[in-house]
């Protein structure tokens, strides 16, 4: 893809601030403040629960936040509370029902960012994917939004219900039994969007075993971001990250984290890039670091 082309379709997943400055007042807009907080969990067993617990960001929305703008709360409103593990992916019906009740519909422009880190808007882009919903992301989100002195709200959102409707459903969520193969398939290729640390295997337990998958590699999430301003970094510099991994040999791509949210973020990237082969695995380390029958290899 040629270097215009790609700046092109970095446009349509990415809304710089100046943009939504300008647009606030657009009647199909729908901002939303999609924060989830990591806070520290004083009852956690080391090596058998992670050291941390998520908290909604609702607090965080209340404080301030983008005029006009809505809060998504993954934690409580998008995430499926069947499941055993975190933060997994809702069915399509329930998640666009929850969408629809927030004033979305299908012809609204819909913009996400996050006052904590831009994986949380990652992860509800993703999943708006799943339904077959384009969206896109405030590029710097909510800290390049206050550095460059753009209005701050504390009014609640006045968006009326809308009728979201799926789409299509997208099978671009992983299980387990999918990243099993990938490990013995040469044309897949498997990402841990976890630091370096994590991944090796030299850093603390945080999900029941150390190191990472079997025959994945790291790209870790920050590594895709500006470390002063938080913006992704050029799409030329994203598409040199991934090339030096050899994505553009495999025919499957699956990325994987802690519970599927710092891997959206990976994946929101290769789509931006252009790859159409990319799958989240939702379970992640949460579900494959805790089971001993599943392969992992650290160093």
């Amino acid at each position: 893809m040629k270097k215009n082309e790609q700046t092109q379709r970095a446009a349509k997943y990415l809304v710089e601030t100046d943009w939504l400055a300008q647009n606030l007042d657009d009647a199909s807009l729908r901002v939303f403040d999609c924060t989830v907080n990591f806070v520290p969990n004083p009852d956690a067993q080391p090596g058998k629960e992670p050291p941390f617990m998520f908290e909604s960001g609702r607090a965080n929305f209340d404080a301030g936040h983008i005029p006009g703008a809505g809060f998504i709360d993954v934690m409580e409103d998008i995430s499926d509370k069947s499941s055993a593990l975190p933060l997994m992916m809702p069915p399509a019906e329930e998640f666009v029902q929850v969408l629809s009740k927030l004033g979305v519909d299908n012809k609204s422009r819909v913009v996400l960012y996050s006052t904590a880190s831009p994986m949380w808007a990652a992860r509800v882009w993703w999943m708006l994917q799943a339904v077959g919903f384009e969206s896109a992301i405030l590029n710097g989100g909510w800290d390049k939004w206050t550095a460059e002195v753009h209005p701050v709200s504390t009014n609640p959102c006045k968006y009326f219900p809308g009728f979201l409707t799926v789409k299509s459903v997208k099978r671009i969520f992983a299980e387990k039994e999918d990243v099993l193969s990938a490990i013995n398939d040469d044309n897949a290729c498997i990402i841990n969007a976890l630091p370096p640390e994590m991944h090796n295997g030299t850093g603390d337990v945080v999900f029941g075993r150390k190191g990472r998958i079997a025959g994945s590699i790291n790209v870790p999430m920050g590594k895709l971001h500006d470390p002063d301003t938080g913006v992704y970094l050029p799409v030329g510099q994203l598409r040199e990250i991934f090339d030096a991994v050899d994505v553009d040999d495999a025919d499957k791509i699956i990325t994987y984290c802690g519970g599927g949210i710092a891997s959206a973020n990976n994946a929101f990237v290769l789509s931006m890039l252009g790859y159409k082969n990319v799958a989240v695995y939702d379970g992640s380390m949460f579900e494959w670091g805790n089971n001993e029958q599943l392969p992992m290899e650290t160093g």
